[in-house]
């Protein structure tokens, strides 16, 4: 199957990510190469759960978990988050939010069609909108927190944690709306549908499951 060009997108900026952790490490920056292994760990995950069960990911998934890890270890390897401040911080900010919140979305599509929860249009996008604030929320925490114990310089007042809040907000409120119109034209059924693989038919013309595929 051919795979979309937006993938190779992703492919691109997991490349990045991999170059900048050889450009901290030979700047002795261990934390931030810790970060950015972690970060590319991460841009792994959409490929991951692909594999391991029957679920393709829409490829703008990897592309935006990709961009948004990307720019925030860009942003603390290269300084800019401090060069270009506060515009930069404000973007990575958007698309976290935007992209938290397509993870937030396809989840609970998911999640309602496997467990039968039958949720309402409005409970599934509003929910992407409340998963984005929560993880803002904590992210905001965390960096009061090593500014508190560990003397960085995360956070600077509250105007700028205020702004970064928004920033998220806006970007998830965004694709609440989209994710409200892709609803109003497909139904849940249909949506997720494209993302589940389906199962190969045996000789018998039984569906057969993938771990069973394995094994054999």
């Amino acid at each position: 199957m051919k795979r979309p060009a937006g993938l190779y997108l992703a492919y691109l900026f997991q490349f990045l990510i991999a170059v900048n952790v050889l450009i901290a490490l030979s700047l002795g920056e261990y934390s931030q190469v810790f970060g950015g292994v972690i970060g590319l760990g991460l841009t792994m995950v959409p490929a991951v759960v692909t594999r391991r069960w029957s679920i393709t990911l829409p490829w703008g998934v990897s592309l935006l978990v990709a961009l948004s890890l990307y720019l925030h270890i860009a942003g603390e390897i290269w300084g800019f988050y401090v060069l270009y401040y506060p515009y930069y911080d404000k973007v990575a900010h958007l698309i976290s939010g935007v992209t938290v919140s397509v993870l937030a979305f396809v989840i609970v599509l998911l999640l309602d069609r496997f467990s039968g929860l039958n949720l309402s249009r409005w409970m599934i996008v509003g929910f992407s909108i409340i998963a984005a604030m929560a993880m803002e929320g904590f992210w905001e925490i965390y960096e009061w927190l090593f500014d508190t114990f560990l003397g960085t310089n995360l956070q600077y007042g509250l105007d700028d944690t205020m702004l970064d809040m928004i920033a998220v907000l806006i970007g998830s409120i965004g694709v609440a709306f989209a994710g409200n119109h892709y609803l109003s034209r497909s139904s849940k059924e249909e949506i997720t549908g494209r993302m589940v693989i389906p199962e190969e038919a045996g000789a018998s013309g039984e569906p057969v499951d993938r771990e069973e595929r394995r094994a054999g």
